[in-house]
């Protein structure tokens, strides 16, 4: 097979077994790889109703077609399995170098069920795979057990790890990869922490991915290089990201509202100011803590930093830059503007392996609760969790990687600690129990619906209208008439971009569309523009299927209200605005020409698509 090593691990921890199967064929066409083809062999391996940590729950690491190829910006894999959240569909996306590590290591994609008696990690040495005793690095950051393990293994490794928030199982933990590289949403580092996996770890590999097309790959790369070079149509942007990533905008989004303020609850100039945002943006954490650039493999951008920090109590040398999301949830979302606790939390998640999105929105979660009186300063452990205070936010954060205290309920994420403590509901922002990311639906309506309605929900990176819809002016963004098709047509990159392994950025760090033509250089699977559009649909749809066989129908998905402006804001840009979150699923799927009430899809439109004849089967049996 071109573009692929035509093999996948599958792994049983409770047996100590590990057999390799041939890669299915018509699967790999039909769903590609990534979060597709993950969702396509966790349908067929996961009995339906399987808790998340229960043994025979499965978690996937999945490459995509343009991983360890010479395609640009294609270092991209999926961590795939059941949430521990939702109890549905989780997929996650991470960079880095493990998706280009794991295919030179000779597979696909490696599938782990079971729970081992004691912690262990996958080592796949020049492609010979091999569970390992993990006791060493058991308990330890993840710094420091990439250190244990490249000090017994060699400096040329690849991990893909879980940190202490993962062995405890915590609802916010994420795997880590590089040390600060993140599949983080929906819990999937819970899910290896169940079975006791602490990592996966890849030395060398003889494995090299053909490809059918290499001249028109490297034409691709040419095109994606032109098109980000002074006078190409991307120049703008790719500077920008090369210089500040993705933090350069963070304080015009505050500003705007389109970042939360206060847990959602507040606005701008009422509750932070422009001074107060500005503080904690790119532009002026670069100078004070930035010694160099970081990327991802085969990526000329590198839109990470390198930082360092001294401030007394915390010396980190291994330090990165909060990246957009990560400085709305730990800035304006907490209504902190001191720069340096930024930067700790942003590495204490890295370190312990927790989402920084969930982590930053527990916090602002108990901040309410606790300046509502709902918690009082001995329940949490004498800490007086005040907005914006930064001493008592480094505090709430150290109790939740430590596993002390307050911080035990707090692993389970909002949700889950408002049912363990008993209080707190009122004041939950979230998509089917998980935090919302940090871009507001109030500000962009299309985002409702991504959402609250995805197969992976809380996501702001999914199909739909987008993220810079939110730009367009009132007029246009707030009418909830006709929004289907450009609703519908939105999946058709997006469905593409986690499946194939290229950067999400790259929907506009690259040429437009260019991830067509790569995954046709790299397989030769030919795909016409018609064709990509069904595997779009056949993506959304795939995943989509995973939750109805658990038994989910559209009533079951649920955002908070205050997340629609339900009641409205009374103050700043976004005064008076209450979104039509159910007009936008309506559309939505009346577009698909699914069932509007259920959110189940007609057996035409199973069977037009090709590819889901095991939906068919268990929908229309």
């Amino acid at each position: 097979m071109y573009g692929y090593n035509g093999k996948i691990l599958i792994v049983d921890l409770s047996a100590k077994t590990m057999t390799d199967q041939d890669l299915n064929p018509d699967w790999a066409y039909h769903f590609i790889g990534g979060a597709t083809l993950g969702a396509r062999y966790l349908y067929d391996m996961m009995p339906a109703k399987t808790h998340a940590y229960a043994p025979e729950s499965v978690i996937g690491f999945v490459s995509g077609p343009l991983n360890a190829t010479k395609a640009l910006l294609g270092a991209r894999f999926s961590v795939v399995s059941k949430s521990p959240v939702t109890e549905g569909w989780n997929d996650s996306n991470c960079g880095g170098s493990f998706g280009p590590a794991l295919r030179r290591s000779g597979y696909d994609a490696v599938f782990i069920k079971g729970i081992s008696e004691t912690p262990v990690y996958l080592f796949f040495d020049n492609g010979v795979p091999e569970i390992r005793d993990a006791s060493a690095i058991w308990g330890k950051t993840t710094t420091v057990s990439e250190e244990i393990l490249r000090a017994e293994l060699g400096e040329k490794i690849s991990v893909a790890q879980i940190g202490p928030g993962g062995e405890h199982m915590s609802y916010m933990a994420a795997v880590i990869n590089d040390t600060h590289r993140a599949a983080g949403r929906g819990g999937p580092g819970g899910v290896m922490g169940s079975k006791r996996l602490k990592a996966l770890v890849c030395r060398g590999g003889a494995a090299e991915i053909v490809v059918k097309d290499d001249a028109a790959l490297v034409d691709c790369n040419k095109e994606c290089i032109a098109h980000g070079s002074p006078g190409g149509m991307g120049e703008g942007v790719v500077a920008q990201f090369k210089t500040l990533g993705t933090s350069a905008h963070y304080d015009s989004c505050v500003m705007m509202a389109d970042a939360p303020i206060k847990n959602w609850l507040g606005a701008p100039e009422v509750d932070i100011s422009d001074e107060e945002a500005t503080a904690i943006n790119g532009h002026v954490t670069d100078p004070k803590y930035k010694v160099g650039s970081i990327g991802c493999s085969n990526c000329y951008i590198k839109c990470g930093a390198h930082y360092k920090l001294d401030n007394g109590k915390y010396k980190l040398d291994h330090a990165s830059r909060p990246e957009y999301e990560s400085l709305g949830a730990f800035g304006s979302m907490m209504l902190n503007s001191d720069s340096d606790t930024a930067v700790i939390l942003n590495w204490l998640c890295n370190q312990y392996g927790y989402d920084t999105l969930s982590f930053g929105g527990t916090i602002s979660w108990l901040m309410e609760c606790y300046n509502n009186g709902l918690f009082t300063i001995d329940e949490l452990d004498g800490i007086d969790l005040k907005w914006g205070d930064p001493n008592a936010i480094v505090a709430i954060a150290e109790r939740i990687c430590a596993y002390e205290g307050i911080g035990v309920p707090l692993n389970l994420a909002s949700q889950g600690a408002s049912r363990a403590l008993g209080k707190g509901e009122e004041c939950l922002v979230t998509a089917s129990g998980i935090e919302l990311p940090m871009h507001g639906s109030r500000h962009n309506p299309s985002l409702a619906r991504t959402f609250q309605y995805d197969p992976t929900p809380g996501r702001h990176i999914k199909g739909g209208r987008g993220v810079p819809f939110g730009n367009s002016p009132p007029e246009v963004k707030f009418n909830y008439e006709n929004t289907g098709e450009d609703d519908a047509k939105g999946l058709l990159e997006w469905e593409l971009t986690d499946a194939c392994g290229v950067c999400g950025f790259g929907n506009f760090l690259l040429a437009p569309w260019i991830s067509i033509k790569m995954v046709n250089a790299v397989t030769g699977f030919e795909y016409t523009q018609e064709q990509m559009d069904m595997f779009a649909y056949r993506s959304f749809t795939i995943r989509h299927a995973f939750n109805l066989r658990e038994g989910f129908r559209r009533k079951d998905f649920k955002i908070s209200d205050r997340a629609v402006g339900k009641p409205p804001l009374k103050a700043g840009p976004l005064n008076g605005i209450t979104v039509d979150n159910e007009k936008l699923a309506d559309n939505f799927y009346g577009y698909l020409g699914w069932d509007i009430e259920t959110a189940v899809p007609p057996r035409s439109f199973l069977e037009g698509l090709g590819g889901l004849d095991c939906v068919v089967a268990d929908l229309y049996a």
